[in-house]
């Protein structure tokens, strides 16, 4: 796991100082709101409706069990005792005083934890694959360049003011688990023919009022040659991208306009002009000293299974299912990733109480290797190196917190965004929405017979829940001042990325439970066996069946 060095511990400080001081001229009145929301962005505090909000760096969703008692320590002292984890790999508390939040970040500092760039319109928080370092498939740990790029683009002074925030995440895996296509630059980690290790670079994804799936720019890119290439890349986005219209500012609406061919031909131009001036690219010694930080811990040599993990799986119906749907194969023997999910029935989806942060970090310092923690995408947490023998103590542990629900892939797994119950940008409340259908679902058995199903629900089309690329999407929006909701089917975030496509006419707050409860019976009804994926059906069969079943026969 990555440790500051001095460069970062003497940065983040000299942010935390500065920023304090310009929090006391806006509390004396030295400085209106219009002047102060730009230095508070780029500390990653936001102006909500009840209270400010403000979102901590995780990069690329790693931590360890120390940091998460300061988290839990700022829940109760700053908040309302709890945190919100995001599906950027980070957290976010809802109910900050801006007279505290100066404090707050040199508690975070202590940690070595900071809110930089985690908001305004820079390179934000680089994600990356939750199971780097443990995934089977995986090919190369992508947490490497994650680091990589967030030493590249910390105050990187051409990407400070880019024409809008820009989102980068890295995969070393053939399962895309980081949602690449989505995002404004996605990586891939692979090998070329010469057997030279590289980046399929792809641009111009994302979701918000205009989705996008990302387009390939270079099939390959020398690892060598990573960070100019996308120099390159942000310097043709900082030149040509809109700054007339937020709307139209993102790259994707770039790439969509001008063409991929057109952008890939000028950041070639680019590539070729930085390589003639200066060295952006890493020294060899520079990536392997990175490198080292992110080495495999101490396993232990163990056999492929255990017999007292065996015998409870076997003994015990909900450790059993919990291992089901939590529990994912480690590329060494013996060992385990363990997920967490923040999803309980009816609880509110990526939310933690201080309690469970310290449990979770109990449960971490006694079970897990380096005591390390990952946030997902998913707004839950993984535990990635556990043997299999302690899997049975960890679950009797998360038992008692509270946190051994067994959904995760499943409906009760929902993402949504905080919605109108905090965010002044939404349009519709999407807690509620999430809430209900998690209730709806609450019987895991039944769950576990519908298998996997991803439901994501947003307040607005900024879609921060992400239902663009939920197998079923929700989209809250305002008709004259009442909630609707839209209904979308097909999307997805893997390798097969796609934008799932409105059913029709939304739904009232009330109708939107029943409407997904119809899709998915619909479903249960087409799918040719148990182990056909709600996905892979509706691919099969199209639209049209789902469609008629909501609206009847005339209106598909």
């Amino acid at each position: 796991m990555y440790r500051y060095d001095e460069f970062d511990e003497t940065l983040v400080k000299e942010r935390v100082a500065q920023f304090r001081g310009q929090i006391a001229r806006r509390l004396k009145g030295e400085l209106t709101e219009d002047e102060f929301k730009p230095l508070r962005l780029m500390n990653g505090l936001y102006l909500q409706i009840h209270a400010y909000m403000l979102r901590v760096a995780i990069p690329y969703g790693t931590f360890n069990a120390k940091q998460m008692r300061m988290l839990a320590h700022i829940g109760r002292k700053y908040d309302k005792d709890y945190g919100h984890f995001t599906t950027r790999q980070n957290i976010q508390f809802n109910w900050i005083k801006l007279e505290d939040t100066a404090d707050i970040l040199e508690d975070l500092a202590k940690v070595e934890m900071h809110a930089i760039q985690t908001s305004g319109n820079c390179i934000r928080n680089t994600t990356a694959d939750p199971y780097a370092g443990a995934a089977v498939d995986e090919f190369e740990d992508p947490r490497i360049w994650a680091e990589v790029i967030r030493q590249w683009s910390s105050f990187h002074p051409e990407f400070s003011f880019l024409p809008r925030k820009f989102k980068i995440a890295v995969t070393g895996a053939p399962n895309d688990r980081a949602a690449v296509r989505v995002h404004d630059i996605g990586l891939t980690i692979k090998k070329n023919d010469a057997g030279e290790t590289g980046f399929e670079v792809m641009i111009g994804g994302g979701q918000g009022r205009s989705p996008f799936i990302a387009k390939t720019v270079s099939d390959f890119v020398p690892r060598d040659n990573l960070l100019s290439y996308l120099e390159a890349i942000l310097r043709v986005y900082n030149m040509l991208g809109r700054r007339d219209n937020k709307y139209k500012a993102r790259i994707k609406i770039l790439v969509h306009e001008v063409g991929i061919e057109e952008i890939r031909r000028l950041v070639e131009i680019e590539w070729a002009n930085l390589k003639k001036e200066t060295s952006v690219d890493l020294p060899a010694e520079e990536r392997d000293r990175i490198a080292a930080y992110f080495r495999a811990p101490d396993f232990e040599v163990l056999a492929d299974t255990d017999t007292g993990y065996e015998a409870r799986r076997f003994e015990d119906r909900d450790f059993r299912h919990w291992v089901r749907s939590n529990v994912v194969a480690h590329r060494q023997p013996g060992y385990a990733i363990v997920n967490i999910s923040l999803k309980p029935t009816g609880g509110i989806p990526g939310d933690i109480s201080g309690d469970q942060m310290d449990a979770v970090a109990d449960i971490a310092d006694a079970y897990a290797l380096d005591s390390e923690i990952r946030a997902t995408l998913q707004q839950n947490l993984v535990l990635p190196h556990v043997k299999l023998s302690d899997l049975p103590a960890v679950y009797d542990k998360l038992v008692e917190a509270g946190l051994a629900t067994g959904n995760i892939g499943l409906a009760g797994d929902i993402i949504a965004c905080p919605g109108l119950d905090y965010c002044n940008l939404a349009n519709a409340r999407a807690i509620p929405i999430a809430q209900q259908i998690s209730d709806r679902f609450a019987d895991l058995n039944r769950q576990y017979d519908i298998g996997n199903l991803e439901i994501k629900i947003s307040g607005c089309i900024n879609a921060c829940g992400h239902h663009h690329v939920g197998h079923i999407g929700i989209l809250g929006v305002d008709r004259k001042g009442e909630e609707h909701y839209q209904l979308t089917l097909g999307g997805r975030a893997d390798n097969a990325a796609a934008i799932g496509d409105i059913t029709g006419p939304g739904f009232s707050a009330d109708g939107i439970i029943d409407a997904v409860e119809n899709v998915v019976e619909t479903y249960l009804s087409l799918r040719q066996d148990p182990a056909e994926r709600f996905i892979d059906t509706l691919e099969r069969v199209g639209h049209t069946p789902f469609k008629e079943n909501l609206y009847g026969p005339k209106a598909a």
